[in-house]
């Protein structure tokens, strides 16, 4: 593990307090679950307070490989494919948050967890937007990285404008490594990008709405996000009641993983602290 991964783990151990009280057992497990007529792949981890890890759209569990080892130290971790990524499957080929909120919740049922603290990169923080207002007791903490509680116009034009002819060599290179269903998967899952593009009731979150989230919540948002821009993160920061803000200075969407800072530690460990 190299300097940046160990940066970047320092950061998601202390963003997330321990949470529920309830331990579950110590067991590494791969399974398929069937959950609202889709096979959901999820992998387990650890022992501990549940950690739920939601990846960015087009991405999957393979996302927080480098850091659920070292986290698992501390919790029961918990990383799923969302529908039709990855390993999951997805008959219908549509995708909507609202959706692969109810697919999540469905999950943890059938695991048995009931509160839970997580963390959701870009489509997997807009999930965790619609899992906090829909049950905001089940949330105890959360970090939303690079998410947004609507698609402004140039995020719009983005997604319209996503093309099979569109994919480069380099990211069908990507998107193989992270879909091992084959090129329709990756397809289905294009499609399913574009059509965000038109929808205006997934992502239509508002200030009385974000207002009815619970849980303790961290807003991490690179000023350089080409599809949500800053003001995205702060709409998230006045409308959530107990809300923490960083923005990432020259961080683009869904990178921070990939390039951490260092002196987002301390502000996460504040945030640990309820500082």
């Amino acid at each position: 593990m190299n300097l940046r991964q160990l940066v970047a783990l320092s950061v998601l151990a202390v963003a997330v307090s321990a949470g529920p009280s309830a331990l579950l057992a110590q067991t590494d497990e791969q399974r398929l679950v069937r959950i609202n007529g889709a096979d959901l792949y999820v992998e387990l981890h650890g022992a501990g307070p549940p950690l739920l890890l939601l990846h960015a759209f087009g991405q999957s569990s393979l996302t927080w490989r480098p850091f659920v080892a070292q986290l698992a130290t501390e919790y029961r971790v918990i990383v799923p494919d969302l529908r039709g990524h990855g390993r999951s499957t997805n008959p219908s080929g549509a995708f909507t948050h609202r959706e692969a909120a109810d697919d999540i919740y469905a999950l943890l049922d059938t695991l048995g967890v009931r509160e839970f603290s997580a963390m959701g990169i870009s489509s997997g923080g807009m999930t965790l937007l619609h899992m906090a207002t829909q049950s905001p007791a089940r949330v105890h903490a959360m970090v939303l990285i690079d998410a947004t509680p609507r698609f402004p116009e140039q995020a719009r034009a983005i997604l319209r404008s996503a093309t099979p002819e569109t994919i480069t060599p380099e990211q069908w290179a990507t998107q193989r490594s992270f879909h091992p269903r084959g090129d329709q998967q990756i397809l289905a899952l294009r499609a399913a990008f574009r059509a965000m593009g038109d929808d205006t009731t997934d992502m239509a979150f508002t200030r009385a709405s974000l207002a009815t989230i619970r849980a303790r919540t961290l807003i991490v948002h690179g000023d350089r996000d080409r599809f949500f821009p800053a003001e995205m993160a702060m709409e998230l920061y006045r409308g959530i009641p107990v809300s923490q803000l960083w923005i990432v200075p020259n961080g683009g969407h869904a990178d921070f993983l990939r390039d951490p800072v260092l002196a987002f530690i301390a502000a996460a460990t504040r945030f640990l602290h309820g500082s």
